[in-house]
């Protein structure tokens, strides 16, 4: 009976020419040097793909569209102070007037997003974001080829395969929408932790190694939150066969170290989550189990390369995927690039006939085929998201870097010990050949010149268009944006991209703005009330509330905002800022100086209710699924005595009662024809209030979808103050 381990054995054997523990200060600068010339490659090659050649480049982001403006904000968030460990996520200039709560948004990997921002404080927002793209590039490089180098690779093969870890096309092409994703200097040192607790010699304290365990645990506990997820799960095999193997109580206890240590550094960073979340509401990302069979690892795209080719014989099989496949998520990210899929494969057939020769599997094969069990389509990710509901981690396809990961360390620790012996310039040019077919291989065709040039016009239209702004606004003026969109993840209107409306606040530096604010919270309800009203009504309301200009990007209109600016012109607001591109245009409003605070004009919905309405005689109606729960905002400093009016009914004859403050404000029985309630006081306290409607009798259930499960159906409830404070003293 073979033992098995998930520490790969060769690593148990004699390193190829071992250095010995009394290394001279040559030899361990040769390995310096080394290590400096392949993260100096992997730069060279970073810089040639995009062009990076010169200031200007630098000052324009790889991207500009989509996830890349949230990035983006993240970063000049982060350079204003708004981001911080332990603390509220309140991003002061958006949401205006009071802010925009991001407490149930978490930033993954917040440290770096916070050390990038202290960088744009001194490069600019779009150079440090570029700068990180490519420290992403060098760190995973650096990373993999001293794991390798730890694993006793040769160092031309470390070097050749850690350049291609570094493109991997699975985080590579993902680019800045995606930075977070990007950085997978932890992927190797996790997986190196993972090997060192379940290797047959002992982990003790006090040992580099387990430092080096110690350090990966950390760093994957405060980074990207899905290398965290399927790091934990290798962690917890690696401990399972240590202790039904050799039970090396030193190793055991390391191991169960390094997992408090990735879980606290977790909880330090996202630790908003838990302190300041507001209860009872709708949840800001909405994940399903659909979303875990759409975003799980597709096998095949492992060995699929992407349409954007720069060879048109395997651009060919990408866009022939495009056009057969009906089920796609993250296409093409998986990827693993010819070099990677030779490397796969290899370690499948190696794991398969030492199974057929009685053998145990290696532990680059136990890890790859858990990997595969847990994340493929149908596998143990569907079973756990079906049958308990565990569906946050969906994108399970994102898992192919660990699958990359192990690959170039088999293939890099093999190749080495193949070619042991032979002339030095053999192996370096057999390394260098393959490195080089392997980058060209999975980094993508680059942006066409058009694309670049129109790209560096939005980015200086932009900046031109802030400039304006601030110049002819007060500082810390209030801006509000049409149109009035929810965040994040919402469908936008018109040509509109999701996230677009950040793009004034990434040029300013004092203005507020009204977009950002989390969508379902009540704290940004008003914007949605007001959006209706005729331009007239909506003008003269901001101006009560204290803004000085509306911001409308055009894209988001059918006629590009033309019929809205000519009524306001007509009442005579002539003086305009617009951008040189002609996107965004900003009209120049008479804001009081006694300024008032937004009250919205309904309560808001939250936990207990179906997100979608449904259409019943030609009229909207919500419908909850049990005990539901409604959320009123009061912006001021002081107590506000409200009235609500509430018209509801009900899927069955039933009792409903409201409470408010753990008492029973209101009951009335309720049929399935929508009826009113007599009006309701009462006294909210400043800030977040909630009220609960509640029903004894269980829901109903009903024939298709949506609300499947009804209870009580609201048609509508408005709220309206009985005596408005006067102060503009905003509450927290």
């Amino acid at each position: 009976m073979h033992r098995t381990s998930l520490f790969p054995p060769e690593t148990d054997s004699p390193p190829i020419n071992p250095p010995g523990r009394t290394a001279s200060r040559r030899r361990i600068a040769v390995e310096v040097w080394r290590l400096l010339a392949i993260v100096a490659v992997a730069g060279g090659f970073w810089l040639w793909h995009y062009e990076m050649w010169s200031w200007a480049d630098w000052a324009v982001p790889l991207d500009y569209s989509g996830d890349a403006h949230e990035m983006l904000t993240r970063i000049k968030a982060a350079s204003e102070g708004d981001t911080l460990p332990m603390a509220r996520q309140v991003l002061r200039r958006l949401g205006a007037p009071w802010g925009a709560h991001w407490n149930a948004y978490p930033t993954p990997d917040k440290l770096l997003v916070i050390a990038l921002g202290g960088l744009a404080r001194f490069v600019g927002v779009p150079a440090a974001a570029n700068l990180a793209l490519l420290l992403a590039t060098l760190s995973a490089a650096a990373s993999f080829y001293f794991v390798a180098r730890r694993l006793h690779a040769a160092w031309e093969w470390a070097g050749a395969c850690a350049v291609l870890f570094a493109f991997t096309y699975s985080v590579f092409h993902r680019g800045l929408s995606h930075l977070l994703l990007v950085f997978t200097w932890t992927v190797p040192l996790g997986l190196l932790c993972c090997w060192y607790v379940a290797r047959r010699k002992p982990l003790g304290w006090g040992s580099r190694q387990a430092w080096l365990c110690l350090l990966a645990a950390f760093s994957l506990g405060v980074s990207n939150p899905y290398n965290l997820f399927f790091w934990i799960q290798l962690l917890g095999w690696a401990l399972i066969a240590q202790f039904v193997g050799s039970r090396r109580m030193s190793s055991l206890r390391v191991g169960v170290t390094c997992l408090a240590v990735a879980a606290l550094a977790f909880v330090f960073v996202h630790a908003e989550l838990w302190l300041y979340t507001q209860k009872g509401v709708m949840p800001l990302l909405v994940r399903n189990y659909g979303g875990t069979e759409r975003y799980a690892l597709k096998a095949v795209e492992m060995f699929v390369p992407s349409p954007m080719h720069r060879w048109d014989f395997l651009a060919f099989f990408g866009e022939r995927y495009s056009r057969w496949s009906e089920w796609r998520g993250e296409p093409f990210h998986p990827y693993l690039g010819i070099v990677g899929m030779f490397a796969f494969v290899w370690l499948l057939f190696d794991s398969v006939w030492r199974m057929l020769k009685g053998k145990a599997p290696t532990g680059w094969g136990l890890q790859s085929g858990w990997i595969l069990a847990y994340s493929a389509l149908g596998g143990v990710t569907n079973l756990i998201a079906l049958f308990f509901g565990f569906q946050i981690f969906r994108a399970t396809n994102r898992v192919s870097i660990f699958l990359s990961c192990i690959a170039l360390l088999f293939l890099a620790v093999r190749l080495s010990r193949l070619l042991k012996g032979r002339s030095r310039f053999v192996g370096l040019s057999l390394a260098t050949g393959v490195m080089v077919l392997g980058v060209f291989d999975q980094i993508p065709r680059r942006d066409p010149p058009e694309k670049r040039v129109e790209r560096s016009a939005r980015v200086r239209s932009d900046a031109e268009f802030g400039r304006a702004l601030e110049k002819v606004l007060p500082t810390a003026a209030m801006v509000f944006q049409l149109p009035v969109l929810g965040f994040p993840e919402v469908i936008p209107p018109h040509r509109l991209a999701d996230y677009e409306l950040f793009r004034p606040y990434l040029h300013t530096d004092t203005l507020k703005f009204s977009y950002g604010g989390a969508k379902f919270r009540s704290r940004s309800r008003w914007q949605r009330d007001l959006e209706v009203l005729p331009p007239g009504e909506l003008v003269k309301n901001l101006e009560r509330f204290g803004f000085a200009a509306i911001c409308i990007d055009r894209k988001g209109f059918a006629d590009g905002a033309e019929e809205f600016l000519s009524e306001l012109r007509a009442l005579g607001y002539e003086k305009v800022i617009e951008s040189p591109c002609k996107e965004q245009i900003a009209l120049v409003l008479r804001p009081s100086p006694q300024r008032e605070l937004p009250l919205g004009q309904t309560l808001t919905l939250g936990e207990g209710w179906y997100g979608q309405p449904v259409e019943e005689n030609g009229r909207s109606v919500r419908w909850s699924h049990g005990p539901a729960v409604l959320t009123y905002f009061n912006p001021y400093d002081r107590p506000l005595k409200v009235r609500l009016r509430f018209r509801l009914s009900a899927a069955s004859a039933r009792e409903v009662a409201l409470h408010f403050r753990g008492k029973e404000v209101a009951a009335a029985r309720l049929s399935e024809n929508p009826a009113e309630i007599p009006p309701i006081t009462v006294e909210l306290r400043p800030g977040i209030n909630r009220f609960d409607l509640i029903s004894p009798e269980p829901p109903v259930k009903f024939e298709g979808r949506p609300a499947r499960l009804r209870a009580v159906g609201l048609h509508g409830v408005t709220v309206s103050a009985v005596e408005p404070p006067s102060a503009a003293t905003p509450a927290e």
